[in-house]
């Protein structure tokens, strides 16, 4: 395509011969970027079409999910101040009318329970720049503050100056970039960065004692300032645990008419501060000062933050355990969690919201019979939504969501119409396998997730010959990642255990038992401060699970330290 584009004199013609030539090398660097196994590859077409949505799941979730970022801060620079000197009629020598410039915007943490990640959060964060001053004694406008919104469970820590992640603050910035020049030229750079002259004014101003005094003066400011941000970082880093969501209390006896206040969050880097005018530097001995200062840097920082999920119970379990599908078993499907067949089908932490009434009924509960498997959510329910789509035609959205309830067993608009009495939260977190805690796998990304919640049950897979040698294994790396981690586990969930005795027959019932008895002995032995509770389920016939939300929400009660 590039041999074939000539130079030519028309602007149209050499423009299409670039996107030509850009659009056939964007097209040759997607074809070698494909995914390259075809259908004819694989026997059975559902293997292949399994395969292509891991991939396609496992590149969506790296970016839709980060728990784990270091940004960069700088708080908004000071506007300039102003040298000038008032002029109006018959006034040809006014005094100096220079105003001073605006503060930069500060930087404000803001814990927020809509976000989930912290994907949203830039890498390089910068307050605005605050307006300069003019003439007329006209000062510059104050930045408004920046606010970066987290979610909540975001612990924010300041990165030490021996960090090599961290970045150079104003001061080293400044060095960096004075650096190989010699005396003369650092200084005459150094002063243009901190001063504005009034115009053919620079190197008379050099000369003169009231600016040498009020260079000094500067100085020394500058001084202080930087020594007290060191003594800050010293003593005080900054920490933040934004395990909840602020709200601004409004004071009911304030004065009518004020307007109302925002919640900023937490103060994280503050702007710099504008500079002078010239008449501040007004005196006896200099009645027309021709210089002002330019505002200063904003505070740079760097910041780590990291995200702990917030939950009540999080669920513990090797991949393809059917954590994913107890979590949509016991929230009635309302968890959108991905089921499959196919180890890591979860890949990012979830979680769901588990609603118990008066009388001990589950959201869940309502609905006995459903399956949760991956064909049933995925291929009978996009038929179900199509047959019901003909007949939807000739309703109104509003009856159509009623025919669905009445089929359904439940309201139109409230799938959950008994009085709730108790409701907590469980995590879905992707599976662990061995040497987690050496960040193997998924590693620490998700072991960080569990941190934070009141309690943590194992779910195991009962199918497998030696279910125990996975709860092993998950409580080795519990205790490897965070000694003392594995304690709060208060439950072992024996999942798909309807593979086992299934067929009714005696033999496979006794074989059933002996593993469940094996089982309880083998936690009964790991077990160190309080017995855990193993129940056997089946999450994807929804069968036994009236007794695992009855023990949850005893446990989480005692968690919480509530009584009701």
């Amino acid at each position: 395509m590039l041999s074939t584009c000539k130079p030519t004199s028309f602007p149209l013609a050499r423009t299409f011969c670039r996107r030509a030539a850009f659009f056939s090398c964007s097209a040759a660097s997607r074809n070698r970027a494909v995914y390259r196994e075809d259908e004819s590859d694989f026997e059975d077409p559902e293997e292949y079409r399994r395969r292509r949505k891991t991939e396609w799941k496992r590149r969506q979730g790296g970016q839709s999910f980060l728990d784990h970022l270091i940004i960069n801060v700088r708080g908004g620079k000071g506007g300039d101040g102003c040298a000038a000197f008032h002029r109006e009629k018959y006034v040809p020598y006014g005094p100096p009318s220079g105003g001073n410039g605006g503060r930069g915007g500060d930087v404000y943490i803001l814990p927020t329970s809509s976000l989930t990640t912290l994907s949203s959060v830039a890498k390089r964060v910068r307050g605005e720049p605050g307006g300069n001053g003019q003439g007329n004694w006209q000062n510059g406008k104050n930045a408004p503050p920046l606010i970066i919104r987290v979610p909540v469970g975001t612990i924010v820590r300041e990165l030490p100056r021996d960090d090599p992640r961290r970045a150079k603050d104003e001061w080293e910035a400044e060095e960096e970039a004075l650096e190989g020049l010699d005396f003369a030229e650092r200084r005459a750079k150094m002063r243009d960065k901190r001063w504005v002259h009034y115009p053919r004014a620079s190197e008379s101003n050099l000369d003169k004692d009231s600016f040498k005094e009020a260079e000094e003066a500067f100085l020394n400011q500058e001084r202080e300032r930087r020594i007290t941000r060191r003594k800050r970082e010293l003593t005080s880093p900054i920490y933040l645990d934004l395990d909840r969501e602020e709200m601004l209390e409004e004071d009911p006896d304030a004065p009518l008419g004020l307007p109302r206040k925002e919640n900023l969050g937490h103060l994280i880097a503050s702007g710099g501060m504008g500079g002078l005018g010239n008449p501040h530097f007004l005196s006896q001995e200099n009645r027309s000062p021709k210089f002002a200062t330019r505002g200063h840097e904003g505070e740079r920082i760097t910041l780590s933050l990291e995200l702990k999920l917030l939950a009540d119970i999080g669920l513990v379990g090797f991949p393809n355990a059917g954590k994913s599908t107890l979590l949509r078993a016991l929230t009635g499907g309302r968890a959108r969690t991905t089921v499959a067949g196919y180890a890591f089908t979860t890949l990012n932490p979830v979680v769901g919201v588990v609603r118990v009434a008066e009388d001990g009924t589950f959201e869940g509960g309502l609905s006995p019979g459903m399956v949760h498997d991956e064909t049933i959510v995925e291929e009978q329910y996009e038929k179900e939504r199509m047959e019901r789509g003909e007949l939807a035609t000739a309703l109104t959205r509003n009856q159509a969501n009623q025919l669905e309830a009445n089929e359904k067993g439940y309201s139109a608009g409230h799938r959950f119409d008994l009085i709730e009495r108790f409701r907590f939260t469980i995590a879905d977190n992707p599976g662990l396998i061995s040497k987690a805690s050496e960040n193997v796998g998924l590693g620490h990304s998700f072991l960080r997730s569990m941190e934070r919640s009141l309690a943590l049950v194992y779910v195991v897979d009962f199918s497998v010959p030696a279910p125990w040698d996975q709860l092993a294994v998950l409580r080795d790396e519990l205790e490897q990642y965070q000694p003392g981690m594995s304690r709060k586990a208060r439950m072992v969930i024996a999942n798909k255990a309807d593979l086992l005795g299934g067929d009714g027959s005696p033999e496979s019932v006794a074989e059933a038992k002996e593993k469940l008895k094996k089982l309880e002995e083998f936690v009964a032995e790991m077990s160190e401060e309080r017995q855990m509770d193993v129940i056997p389920i089946s999450a994807k016939f929804s069968q036994n699970l009236q007794k695992v939300v009855g023990l949850m929400m005893k446990i989480v009660q005692e968690e919480r330290g509530d009584s009701s």
